[in-house]
């Protein structure tokens, strides 16, 4: 009987005891395949790929070979007459079924009987696609930050809106391509974003693919439980983008920390916390959330939720002023929301009113839109500032990433925004401090040097 199935013993998952375990794998596709203990283990040098089979020369103690190999041939017809029983009654995962079926110890004789076992627990298994989905963030409740819970949450949210879209339950069975690009283009043009105090409609790319991470995660732990039957996921890529993002400068902070809104009182607060926020370089959700005691000694100790880390950061004159003298030791209750609101208003008085322009995808297209600085500015305006401030001002890349949170330099140097002109002049500053900027006289790691040879230097 040809199948697709074969002895794997690898010498890569080897043992604390130096042995790896024989397993028979069993490929029903490219993408659906599944590993079958043998409880037997050997050193992977003792097995013989070639001819699927453990060496003669096996040392005595980890058994003998010869049994071993009968065991072996027994075990293989085993998985074999189970595979072969899936694949007569027409289940529709064979791998599924040959895993739950297969142990050293199973009698084939008793095949009938697990299929009726089988049957009944599948009965009892709610496999509503949205009972699963609540079922999987409970299960994670005990793992992640308050601030995952979040995600997960609104990711359960937007489907559901999906699903009212639509105007047709969403179910595992149908999940394929096209249900990936009917949510796609959902998610690009047609969801609107229920924290705005505008309608708006249609997610950044880079938005878009967050929700499809998500969901691929969830569709891969439910397959992983085996609730679901395999679903081929090799094409719900992950839409993402680099995002188009403004920072105010150290100067432009200041402006907005000395700007005159006397005649606009109920931005006070506002302003004051944006301030706070750039010079303290947390998430809104953290420095929103300072309690009296986080600052002492002039040093603020948060516990960032969204990592579940601990920050220590030293605060500036200004920082220490807003939170003790403007807000009494207690930050004011505002939502992400309204502060997202405001803080425009906030912004526009101070006078960043220049032009920016960014551009951002919808599908295959690219979206150019131009607006006066202060209409971009959020509550997120606030870390990217201080953490692109801290690096132009030559703040250690490593020191600023305790704070941002950030885990890789990849992600931080996406994260910060700086102008051409900006980059060239860190560039610059740096060839100064090393002496570069004069290649001709520059004295070589190795002692040597090349001299003008009489091309004449400007000063």
């Amino acid at each position: 009987m040809l199948l697709p199935i074969k002895f794997i013993c690898s010498e890569k998952k080897v043992r604390r005891d130096g042995t790896s375990i024989i397993f028979i794998q069993y490929c029903y596709s490219s993408d659906n395949k599944t590993l079958l203990n043998t409880e037997i283990a050997i050193p992977p040098r003792y097995w013989q790929k070639k001819f699927s089979r453990i060496s003669e020369d096996l040392p005595e103690e980890y058994g003998q070979a010869a049994s071993l190999n009968k065991e072996l041939q027994r075990l293989l017809r085993l998985a074999e007459d189970i595979i072969q029983f899936a694949l007569d009654k027409k289940y529709p995962d064979p791998v599924q079924f040959v895993k739950q079926t297969f142990h050293p110890a199973f009698l084939i004789d008793s095949l009938e009987n697990v299929t009726i076992e089988l049957h009944k627990k599948a009965e009892k298994v709610n496999l509503e696609f949205f009972f699963q989905f609540k079922e999987y963030i409970k299960s994670k409740e005990t793992k992640v930050t308050p601030g995952m819970m979040k995600v997960f949450n609104n990711v359960c949210g937007v489907l559901l809106d999906f699903e009212t879209y639509r105007a047709t339950e969403i179910k595992f069975e149908e999940i394929d391509y096209n249900f990936y690009e009917e949510l796609v283009e959902y998610l690009l043009y047609h969801h609107v974003h229920k924290r705005k105090k505008e309608e708006v409609k249609g997610l950044k790319l880079s938005s878009a693919g967050k929700i499809i991470k998500q969901l691929r995660i969830f569709l891969r732990n439910r397959m992983r439980k085996k609730i679901i039957s395999p679903i081929n996921l090799e094409d719900f890529k992950i839409l993402d983008e680099e995002a188009d993002a403004v920072y105010v400068t150290s100067r432009e902070i200041m402006q907005i920390f000395r700007a005159d809104l006397s005649t606009h009182p109920h931005l006070r607060k506002y302003q004051m916390l944006f301030v706070f926020g750039c010079l303290t370089g947390l998430r809104f959700s953290d420095f929103s959330t300072i309690e009296p005691n986080d600052v002492r000694n002039k040093m603020l100790y948060k516990k960032q939720g969204k990592s579940d880390g601990w920050v220590v950061i030293p605060l500036k004159d200004e920082a220490y002023y807003i939170f003790v003298n403007e807000f009494n030791k207690r930050i004011p209750n505002i939502t992400n929301p309204d502060f997202n609101w405001y803080i425009k208003e906030v912004a526009k008085y101070a006078g960043l009113t220049q032009p920016i322009k960014f551009s951002h995808k919808k599908g295959t297209k690219d979206v150019v839109t131009v607006k006066p600085k202060y209409q971009w500015i959020t509550s997120h305006t606030c870390r990217r500032s201080f953490c692109t401030n801290e690096f132009l001002a030559g703040t250690p890349v490593e020191l600023i990433m305790k704070i941002s949170g950030h885990k890789s330099l990849r992600d931080f140097y996406r994260y910060i925004k700086i102008t051409p002109e900006e980059a060239g002049q860190k560039i610059r500053e740096l060839w100064e401090r090393r002496g570069d900027m004069n290649m001709a006289n520059k004295k070589y790691t190795d002692g040597s040097h090349v001299s003008a040879n009489g091309i004449p230097m400007p000063e």
